[in-house]
């Protein structure tokens, strides 16, 4: 019965990240249900109302990308390469994980306050370079909302371009954000040819998936 129960909450949040990411927000319940070949009923078994479902949907996709951090950055101890890494990775998301990204695309500016994803840690980064002298930032929030503003931009030029090689214009914004928050140009483009996982992908594709078993 949990099990069933599990598997129809994720059906419900996995349709609904598909009208997020499609830019339907405004469908009705049964539109989502069909979508997610599920009873009306249901629905309200588990959610009290589309917003309500909508919040479950981009808080699953941002702990998503949250997972998919910490399994490839658990072994760093600079919280500048930390900080590097995410970012980089993060913004591979946009050609790699299309689906997921237009999730946290079309939630738009409450990415960087939700306290899910990629926020906190970019936080807590950006707290502890500060904190080392690595960094030179007086706000940490406010940093966090430079960064968020620049990896939601860049999504949205990457997505509306796909002529362009994603990876050299993601390590170019990582580097222009480094030097941003102070770090020195030369150390900055050396911390982005650093290579990334050989698992990022595969890591991702298991990370996402979890949600749906």
């Amino acid at each position: 019965m949990e099990r069933r129960k599990a598997r129809t909450r994720a059906a419900l949040v996995t349709a609904a990240q598909t009208f997020i990411a499609d830019g339907r927000v405004t469908a009705p319940v049964l539109e989502i249900t069909h979508a997610a070949d599920v009873g009306m009923g249901s629905f309200y078994n588990h959610f009290a109302s589309k917003e309500e479902l909508f919040q479950a949907a981009v808080n699953t996709a941002l702990d998503d990308v949250g997972d998919y951090l910490d399994s490839l950055t658990g072994d760093l101890r600079d919280p500048v390469e930390m900080f590097t890494q995410s970012f980089r990775l993060t913004g591979r998301l946009f050609r790699v994980k299309p689906e997921l990204t237009r999730v946290l695309l079309n939630a738009g500016t409450r990415y960087d306050t939700s306290g899910r994803g990629l926020a906190p840690r970019c936080l807590r980064d950006i707290r502890a370079g500060a904190a080392l002298g690595r960094f030179d930032v007086d706000d940490p929030e406010l940093a966090l909302s430079l960064v968020a503003g620049a990896l939601l931009a860049m999504g949205r030029l990457l997505m509306e371009h796909p002529e362009r090689d994603d990876a050299v214009a993601v390590d170019r914004m990582t580097a222009d954000l480094l030097r941003g928050l102070g770090i020195p140009t030369d150390e900055a483009r050396e911390l982005v040819r650093r290579p990334l996982p050989d698992s990022y992908r595969t890591d991702l594709d298991d990370v996402v998936g979890r949600a749906a078993r």
